[in-house]
């Protein structure tokens, strides 16, 4: 458990759900700390320190994968819009503030059962072993004999020739204090067989400490411990040079590598250009064919990429597997913007040509990241936190994407920034509109319902969606008064239909921010009161980050909505965290399917098989299922195979006008 700002009290959580914490507030040894704890969960506390967090996560995510093991991070409210990269960085849960113990509880839980699922696919020989510790000692229980590494022996000023001891004459080395806490970690050891620690002062050192992490090496009481030191100089440290599956660079060589282009002086800005790669779906190979097959689809990705940049004999440059499918290439120096584009283009069209893998033949596509590195940046971490903010919107582009971050982003800042200040005043000046998407009955063909949607109608940009007005909105901190007035204004509009609306469900967003609020309940039912809209015709569209930043709340909240008569679905499911079993413990009455899942019907066989399950849970559950995003007769005639009841997209209508709506629905 890794916090910067509140290590003792999360750690004093954790224990009271449960569980035995190792906590500790420094990045430095992480990942050995983690894997020498035979730890099934880590938890990288990111709450007010956003970037440590994500280069903490970056460091333990190569272990985690291996181990089977599930990363926790607990991330501020202002931070969930950076879910992405928590998750890029190598985070399989998030929990956001504010939360409770509960909360708290029910994550490590969610977490743990995630791990129990995944071990079933790794065999033993799968997880990684850390590397021979420089300071560390060997006790056979049999004989009482202990072997020093010289490196501890060093740290404890006793000759090379006393690299042999007897246990007591070692634990007599470490002070008074270290015995009884040395013996009783031997007793947990033995008891459990599960790895365990000790820490005590450092002889002769005083308020420094060190920190023994025991596991047995087997049946015959041999037992092998790793001595962490405080205080040891972490750029002392040889940098770990490679990936263990790719045999490309790791991590650490990639920060290494993008420190050393950044100090280099006499070179052309810009010092060096970055690239990061992802591999679009890959977990789809892992579940369709193994992880064997997604180990040597990994190798050969490797050797592709290899190629390609070392057949650029006139740069320096780098290329590394970060974690899970994700790479960095890096080239230098003085590599433009439009080089590294085109570089990443010729990339693409490597990667994208098929392969044999285990008797399968393997196609993938790639998500790209690109930014240049100077002078201005620092050092590695500000240029891999651009690379990442890169990488995370080519992401959310079709085809094979690539995100170029360039000066243009400047402009875009500049933008977001005069979004944020004009907000305050679209309300003032009506500038918001509300339009309505049709929810039609997959069955008869007829519109049910409708989604109330937010249009800004901005003096200089023109017209702005729903996801650019409620960033601006999260960015200046007014998320709940520009939520509150897009739901009173589109249930005053809604009172007032008749004709052919007359009974026309009506769909408007809750944000994760009403959620958070505890008296939201109250102002939404007096606010549906006050504008005389029928609350049983009524439904709550509430997103999935809505209901992880607080749970426990976030249940009874529903449970209270619900209770007024009013309907509650699961918005944009599977997208996110998506977890099948808020479906069971949460009250909803309805699951939207996600636009790209609504389109994946259509797509490959294991994509229908994904969609299909989702949408089997959910009736047996009792849920209706909603499919956003649907564009084709196709993927219609797919839903409704599978017995989705209601659907909405551009099939029928894109959202229309109020002044519209009376026409399609008659049509």
């Amino acid at each position: 458990m890794l916090s910067f700002r509140q290590r003792d009290e999360l750690a004093s959580a954790v224990e009271r759900a449960g569980w035995t914490p190792i906590a500790a507030r420094r990045i430095d040894k992480a990942e050995r700390r983690f894997i020498f704890s035979g730890a099934k969960i880590a938890v990288v506390d990111a709450r007010g320190a956003f970037e440590d967090g994500i280069t903490a996560i970056r460091t333990l995510a190569e272990s985690i994968e291996a181990n089977a093991a599930a990363l926790l991070a607990l991330i501020s409210k202002k931070d969930v819009t950076r879910v992405d990269e928590i998750l890029a960085a190598g985070a399989t849960h998030y929990l956001a503030s504010p939360f409770g113990e509960q909360e708290l509880g029910q994550a490590l839980r969610f977490a743990d059962r995630y791990t129990v699922r995944l071990g079933g696919r790794f065999q033993n020989d799968a997880i990684s072993e850390p590397d021979t510790p420089d300071y560390g000692w060997q006790l056979d229980r049999l004989s009482e004999a202990v072997v020093l590494t010289p490196a501890l022996a060093g740290q404890l000023s006793i000759g090379q020739d006393a690299l042999s001891a007897r246990w007591q004459d070692f634990v007599a080395l470490l002070g008074d204090a270290a015995r009884p806490e040395a013996e009783r970690a031997l007793e947990r050891l033995a008891a459990s067989g599960e790895p365990t620690a000790f820490a005590h002062d450092f002889p002769g050192r005083e308020g420094e400490r060190m920190i023994h992490h025991l596991s047995s090496a087997g049946a015959d009481g041999e037992v092998t411990a790793w001595v962490e030191l405080p205080d040891e100089d972490a750029d002392t440290r040889p940098v770990r040079n490679r990936d263990f599956l790719t045999g490309l660079g790791d991590v650490h060589r990639a920060y290494h590598w993008i420190d050393e282009q950044l100090r280099t002086e006499d070179t052309p800005e810009p010092k060096l250009a970055l690239l990061l790669v992802s591999l679009h779906r890959f977990d789809m190979v892992n579940a369709a064919y193994g992880t064997a097959a997604g180990d040597a689809a990994l190798q050969g990705m490797a050797r592709r990429i290899e190629r390609l940049v070392f057949a650029m004999r006139e740069r320096k440059k780098m290329a590394a597997r970060l974690a899970g499918a994700e790479f960095a290439i890096g080239l230098a120096p003085g590599v433009s913007l439009d080089e590294a584009e085109f570089f990443a283009q010729q990339l693409a069209a490597v990667i994208e040509q098929p392969f044999v893998s285990n008797g399968e033949v393997i196609q993938l596509k790639m998500r790209c990241g690109i930014v240049t590195g100077g002078a201005d940046d620092g050092d590695a971490a500000a240029v891999m936190r651009r690379a990442s903010a890169a990488l995370a919107e080519a992401r959310e582009l079709d085809g094979q994407a690539i995100r170029v971050f360039g000066d243009a982003e400047e402009g875009e800042a500049t933008r977001a920034s005069r979004l944020e200040i004009d907000l305050r005043l679209a309300l003032n000046r009506d500038e918001i509109d509300i339009v309505f998407q049709p929810q039609v009955s997959v069955t008869t063909g007829t519109i049910v319902g409708v989604e109330a949607l937010a249009r800004w109608r901005h003096p200089l940009f023109g017209e702005l969606g729903a996801e650019v007005l409620f960033a601006a909105a999260e960015r200046s901190d007014y998320l709940t008064e520009l939520s509150a007035h897009v739901q009173r204004k589109a249930l005053t509009m809604a009172t007032s239909w008749g004709g052919a609306l007359t009974g026309l469900r009506l769909s408007v967003n809750v944000t994760a921010a009403d959620m958070a609020a505890s008296d939201f309940v109250e102002r939404f039912v007096a606010m549906v009161g006050e504008t005389g809209f029928d609350g049983a015709r009524l439904t709550l569209e509430v997103t999935e980050s809505g209901l992880i930043a607080d749970l426990g709340s976030a249940a009874e909240r529903l449970a209270d909505l619900r209770a007024q008569g009013f309907r509650v679905a699961i918005d944009d499911f599977g997208t996110g965290y998506s977890s099948l079993a808020y479906l069971k413990f949460l009250p909803l009455d309805y699951l939207k399917l996600d636009r790209r899942l609504s389109q994946d019907i259509a797509g490959s066989k294991r994509d229908r098989v994904v969609v299909s399950g989702v949408i089997d849970m959910a009736r047996s559950l009792g849920l209706s299922v909603i499919a956003e995003g649907v564009e084709t007769e196709e993927q219609l005639a797919r839903l409704a195979e599978q017995g989705c009841e209601l659907y909405q997209g551009f099939l029928c209508s894109p959202p229309v006008a109020f002044e519209d709506l009376a026409g399609l629905v008659d049509a």
